[in-house]
């Protein structure tokens, strides 16, 4: 009884510490630029750049630059996913896309190669690189069937739409501008423009119950729950109260639930990029220039969306509402499972595991990405312990490769979209990939020549390619009698 208490407490903490603090200004407006992409974009713009006719040679640098300017986790970078997969992007690009924002974005370089070195970080971005357009271009030639049926669907669905519109333009890229408003951690949105003293006597209690109900380890990357935080989740349970009611059947048309729903999400945002900080004397209030960019966002996104004709802005909040429906619930179930696993696994075992290069060690990194997952950015510090605790660079580099990618959660959701014969394989081939790049930049720190190293990696691919072209080529079964 004692050790299931243990991992409820775990879970409802590591949900409740999630949805405080990464839920809101990454995921939500991910939502909203993934319904706009499948409501508002031509086919045609999406299949242009990353399409399955696309030459690979576009296409899949495409996506990595794509990714590469996005600085979100796993699970916000899905929605996105989702959003240019169902749209017509072919699945080897879109895959590719998948791989690489959360793992090689530029914040994400920026921070390896300054708590880990400049080396690391170098390591980090070519194996990404190569490997997530390696494992895009073997799921378009493993599932090319699937590929062929999907573009043709999506054919089916949105035939009808030519060019876009400046008014959906203005849409898109006012909710990009949300996104980055709200994720980069630059001056001058961090910047503390403004701060007040309100007389709230009763926060810091409130603050101090919160760290004693859900106790959290700094040093190992947990995080726990704020009292900001806590406004936050009741915005959040407010949102799915109104939005269920208004955006289920706004094909229809909105109603005051809709509206509802819409002005809680926008002043959810702006709450969440205040700083508030409770004090002896009450709670101060920071407005930051994150404040600022977040709200001249949300201005701009109204702005273009009154522009835009009644089917076109219905089709957008429903495809949004959709990609909520599919997604959210396997988020909280897979958040939650994770923090209760987090409370029997070790960290001494995962180091003592993963103290040389070998195949089981770099096995143990990736395994560990997967139920040991940390936002983006916040697995880099963790790295940084593990490397100081002995960890061997390779098997902590399949870490960094893995967790942005495997987290319980983000398969789970993936499995939503593409269905789970194709996660399978994409998960198959992040774990392969993961530990050939760790065992690669292993071998290379243990004074191995590079071209010793490559030339492993190369046989490695060389065999993948061949098995991919064997089963393409491989004459489909006979129809069952």
């Amino acid at each position: 009884m004692e050790l299931l208490l243990t991992l409820l407490h775990g879970g409802a903490g590591s949900l409740a510490s999630y949805l405080a603090a990464h839920v809101l200004l990454c995921l939500l407006p991910a939502f909203f630029i993934a319904g706009a992409m499948a409501a508002l974009i031509p086919k045609a713009s999406i299949t242009r750049w990353l399409g399955r006719h696309t030459p690979a040679y576009v296409s899949y640098p495409a996506a990595a630059l794509a990714g590469s300017l996005i600085a979100v986790c796993s699970c916000t970078i899905v929605p996105l996913f989702a959003g240019i997969y169902r749209k017509g992007a072919g699945i080897g690009p879109a895959v590719t896309f998948l791989f690489f924002a959360p793992a090689g974005n530029i914040m994400a370089l920026a921070y390896t190669g300054s708590i880990l070195g400049v080396e690391f970080a170098v390591a980090r971005l070519v194996l990404c690189l190569l490997f997530g357009i390696g494992i895009g271009l073997l799921m378009a030639q493993i599932f090319w069937r699937d590929d062929a049926q999907h573009d043709s669907e999506t054919d089916t669905l949105f035939a009808d739409q030519a060019t876009i519109a400046p008014a959906a333009l203005g849409v898109l890229l006012s909710l990009v501008g949300l996104l980055i408003a709200g994720t980069l951690k630059l001056w001058p949105l961090t910047a503390t423009l403004v701060s007040i003293e309100l007389p709230v006597s009763w926060a810091q209690a409130w603050q101090t119950t919160l760290f004693n109900w859900l106790p959290f380890d700094a040093s190992k990357g947990e995080e726990g729950v704020s009292f900001q935080g806590t406004i936050l989740i009741g915005l959040l349970l407010l949102i799915g109260a109104t939005a269920w009611r208004g955006l289920e059947n706004i094909i229809e048309g909105a109603n005051r639930w809709t509206w509802t729903a819409l002005g809680l999400a926008a002043t959810t945002l702006l709450v969440a990029s205040l700083q508030l900080t409770p004090t002896p004397d009450g709670l101060r209030v920071g407005i930051t220039g994150r404040v600022i960019g977040v709200a001249l966002a949300l201005g701009a996104t109204w702005h273009y969306a009154r522009r835009l004709p009644a089917d076109d802005w219905r089709s957008w909040l429903w495809e949004a509402w959709r990609f909520v429906k599919q997604i959210f619930l396997l988020l909280v179930v897979g958040v939650f499972i994770v923090g209760m696993v987090r409370e029997v696994i070790r960290p001494e075992w995962i180091e003592a595991l993963a103290g040389s290069n070998t195949l089981l060690a770099n096995a143990v990194a990736v395994g560990f990405g997967v139920f040991m997952y940390f936002p983006t950015l916040v697995e880099v510090p963790v790295a940084r312990m593990f490397l100081d605790l002995g960890m061997h660079p390779g098997p902590l580099l399949a870490y960094l490769m893995a967790d942005p990618e495997l987290s319980l959660q983000s398969m789970l959701m993936v499995a939503a979209v593409i269905g789970r014969r194709k996660t399978a394989g994409y998960v198959g081939l992040v774990a392969l990939f993961s530990m050939c790049a760790g065992l690669t930049y292993g071998t290379w720190v243990d004074g191995a020549r590079w071209t010793a190293a490559a030339m492993a990696s190369g046989i490695f691919l060389s065999v993948l390619l061949l098995s991919t072209a064997w089963l393409r080529l491989r004459p489909p079964a006979p129809p069952a009698n």
